[in-house]
């Protein structure tokens, strides 16, 4: 039986419900937390590994101490074998934590190495590896649990994440590629400002169905779609209805053609074709729902096709169930379409009921006078 290891980023993803777009640094972790932002990376740690609980009982696995994996192996009953990694009172983890638990668990000769976390993780990860003095580098393989996961070494869901895994343990013939690690500089991030850089590549299952793709940028085709995409937005708009205006450029040409400001990269609210808030968090959206009908209009992230669950946690599941599904309007432009090659548009919002809820057909908003039918898959 092949090695598997676990590594959970314990405060990977707090800041996305409470509009912080990323959690890296203590003084955001502080922040986050003083904002109310409550831990999500554990249980969709718990999500994957159940699958191989389930699929490979006898598994030999391989984890750190408390919240950086042992509690997620506790709660399923696995055994596991303990290596370094430190969670001090207060502060949660730091990018070393995870870079010297990577170490130990390449000198392990782990086979497949499972971490939970965003793209900072992974950029972490990548770091260990290559200062590793080894001719060997494991594979590694994603459980999002981030913010923002613009990398190629995600699962596409966690539950898919437990289901390459177990494959790969058991199957010779799983194929295994390098896949680019991106991060952003999270500063600029929260400034409006996307900064997206190469940082390394990590070697990656192949799975075409289960593992997500890079994000893509847009082009100049897709900025003047934007233009006729937000005309039509604009024009269906109703009196006193707020509108919930998720990330993105495309959904930003809304707010540039009301000729009011916009949070690029946050969620806004707009009533009346006036701006009523700027950059919510998930609790500032559920108060101002609370008795107004609202709609939310998202648009579909280039080259991977997530809809909700990348980079827009503010719009949470309760906000979606608060609003309505049927009160979602999707918007995108043709060439990101035609981008995903056939493949279905994404969810994950990290309730599974949810999700299924959300699949199916939707019909996208791809000009003023022009939409596409879409299939929607969790």
């Amino acid at each position: 039986m092949k090695k598997l290891g676990l590594i959970v980023n314990p405060i990977a993803g707090m800041g996305g419900r409470v509009g912080l777009k990323g959690t890296d640094g203590e003084d955001v972790y502080r922040k986050a937390l003083e904002l109310g932002a409550k831990a999500r990376s554990h249980n969709r740690a718990v999500e994957a590994l159940t699958i191989i609980a389930d699929t490979l009982p006898e598994v030999t696995l391989l984890t750190c101490t408390g919240l950086m994996g042992e509690d997620a192996a506790r709660q399923l009953g696995m055994s596991a074998i303990l290596i370094g990694g430190t969670l001090r009172e207060g502060l949660g983890t730091t990018a070393e934590d995870t870079r010297r638990a990577a170490l130990e668990m390449q000198r392990a000769d782990v086979d497949l190495l499972l971490f939970a976390g965003g793209d900072g993780t992974a950029r972490d990860i990548c770091d260990a590896l290559d200062s590793a003095d080894s001719e060997r580098s494991m594979s590694v393989l994603g459980i999002p649990a981030g913010v923002k996961m613009h990398s190629a070494v995600f699962a596409l869901t966690p539950r898919r994440a437990g289901e390459i895994a177990a494959s790969f343990l058991t199957d010779e013939q799983v194929a295994v590629a390098e896949a680019e690690v991106m991060d952003i500089d999270e500063d600029a991030f929260r400034s409006g400002r996307l900064s997206a850089t190469l940082h390394g590549y990590l070697n990656v299952p192949q799975d075409s169905s289960g593992v997500q793709s890079t994000k893509s940028g847009g082009t100049v085709d897709d900025d003047t779609a934007g233009i006729d995409i937000a005309r039509r937005i604009i024009a269906d708009m109703v009196d006193d209805t707020l509108y919930i205006i998720g990330p993105g450029t495309t959904t930003a040409g809304i707010s540039d053609a009301l000729e009011i400001p916009n949070t690029l990269l946050g969620v806004d609210v707009v009533l009346n074709q006036q701006l009523l808030a700027s950059d919510a968090s998930e609790n500032e959206l559920l108060s101002l729902i609370d008795d107004r009908p609202a709609k939310i209009v998202v648009s579909v992230i280039g080259g991977q096709g997530y809809i909700f669950g990348r980079g827009n946690q503010q719009i949470s599941p309760r906000v979606i169930r608060r609003v309505g599904n049927d009160n979602i309007i999707v918007v995108a432009t043709r060439g990101k379409l035609l981008e995903l090659r056939g493949k279905p548009l994404l969810v994950d919002t990290g309730d599974s009921e949810l999700d299924e809820e959300l699949s199916g057909y939707v019909k996208v908003v791809t000009g003023y006078r022009e939409s596409q039918v879409h299939r929607v898959s969790s």
